[in-house]
């Protein structure tokens, strides 16, 4: 991400996001109105970015799929970059109401530049001038999150999650150092509070773990987000809107810790929406090239990548991707090797299960207690990926949260005296 038209601000500009299910009612966009306006009367220059209240987004998907089944990624983005914009009007209106100076600004208007596919578009730049020029004037700024405009004028938006994105390039930008993401989630856990009843809010959390937490299939941030937070040394507070205190900091460490902080599992992450998908090639050259050359193209992400020769020539290359890219992405490869003698193979049965801390690639019996409590319990781990920051392995999709649940208790990350509880979490 480049600057274009920024200037030194400094800490007096709080960037905060709501999430939609934060602004589901009349009544929740108020009391969110009430909070933002009590904080820029303290003071402080507030920029707001706002999702699409509650199940919006959901529904003009559906709007759009009872129409056209396969709509136009210029014309979906379109459709689903109004849930924001309806959202940021309202909440400037609230703002009003309560006697504050508001501007709601829509995507095209918020100086976030993007490009890329639609549906996947990703942050290129933030020129600033038009927010300063608001922020100067004792206005407090409203942005429709999850979407940016090109180069060509068009909006693209920036994928689920993607009002994250938004507010932590914001707040990069405009050097606050700071960003607030509120939801109806409290904080992060040691585990999806919805599945292990013990799970436990951390207060605190590095950066490089989030991230890693966050690509491994953790909901509670985006994980460009977090990325774009490490890269650009952005703090990030993670809470529930309706509570007085934030409940997780996320942020790059000291390297005070003690050492055993520093070589522990930290959290069990899991990811059922994922395919394994497996090409294999018969007397032909090493296909990753290309392979990696159209997931750049279509920005598509990919994991636990393995790349073996064969016996007598060939390849077999596996990764995982999201489900919903499988098919796109095993007709692609069939579509790359067409010349060659190949196959693919779709797993979509399988959920992606992880524990991720630091030191782990270092400490090699956290994966040898990681496979040996799976396979003891009698479920099948497989194409196992390792990192300092995450171990990796693949399990039936029926027995992910079993499988969660196993890994939580057998690396001691139960909930301990005096912590936040998993029963203080939002229902499922």
């Amino acid at each position: 991400m480049t600057t274009q038209g920024s200037r030194p601000t400094g800490g007096d500009v709080v960037v905060q996001k709501y999430g939609g299910s934060s602004l589901a009612t009349v009544s929740q966009v108020r009391q969110v109105a009430d909070r933002v306006g009590a904080l820029a009367r303290s003071g402080r220059r507030v920029v707001v970015v706002v999702s699409a209240q509650g199940d919006t987004t959901d529904e003009l998907v559906g709007r759009a799929d009872a129409v056209n089944p396969h709509p136009a990624g210029h014309e979906l983005d379109q459709l689903l970059a109004t849930g924001e914009t309806a959202s940021a009007a309202l909440m400037a209106m609230a703002l009003q109401r309560g006697g504050l100076a508001a501007t709601a600004l829509s995507g095209s208007r918020s100086g976030v530049l993007a490009t890329g596919p639609h549906g996947a578009g990703v942050i290129v730049a933030v020129d600033t001038d038009q927010l300063h020029t608001l922020l100067d004037a004792g206005r407090t700024v409203v942005l429709a999150g999850f979407q940016g405009v090109t180069a060509d004028g068009d909006i693209i938006t920036l994928g689920r999650g993607g009002s994250d994105t938004t507010a932590v390039a914001v707040a990069a930008e405009l050097r606050s150092g700071h960003c607030e993401i509120y939801s109806d989630v409290p904080g992060v856990f040691t585990a999806d509070p919805r599945v292990v009843t013990d799970a436990r809010l951390m207060p605190d959390v590095d950066i490089d773990v989030m991230t890693e937490m966050a690509f491994a299939g953790a909901r509670v941030m985006h994980a460009r987000a977090v990325e774009l937070a490490a890269l650009y040394d952005v703090d990030i507070l993670v809470g529930r809107s309706t509570a007085a205190r934030t409940g997780t900091r996320i942020h790059r460490r000291d390297g005070n810790d003690m050492l055993e902080d520093r070589t522990a599992v930290m959290a069990v992450v899991h990811d059922a929406d994922v395919a394994r998908i497996t090409l294999r090639t018969h007397d032909t050259p090493d296909p990753s090239a290309a392979v990696f050359r159209f997931l750049a193209k279509e920005s598509i992400p990919a994991d636990m990548t393995t790349v073996s020769s064969a016996p007598g020539g060939g390849f077999s290359l596996g990764l995982t991707v999201h489900r919903s890219h499988a098919a796109d992405v095993s007709r692609s490869f069939s579509d790359l090797m067409a010349p060659h003698r190949h196959g693919v193979e779709v797993e979509d049965q399988v959920a992606k299960v992880s524990i991720v801390g630091q030191g782990l690639l270092s400490r090699p019996e956290y994966a040898s207690r990681m496979l040996a409590s799976l396979v003891g319990s009698g479920i099948s781990a497989r194409s196992l990926s390792a990192s300092q920051l995450r171990v990796s392995v693949t399990v039936p999709r029926s027995e992910a949260v079993r499988a969660v649940g196993l890994l939580h208790s057998e690396f001691g990350l139960g909930a301990e005296a005096g912590a936040v509880p998993a029963s203080l979490t939002p229902r499922p």
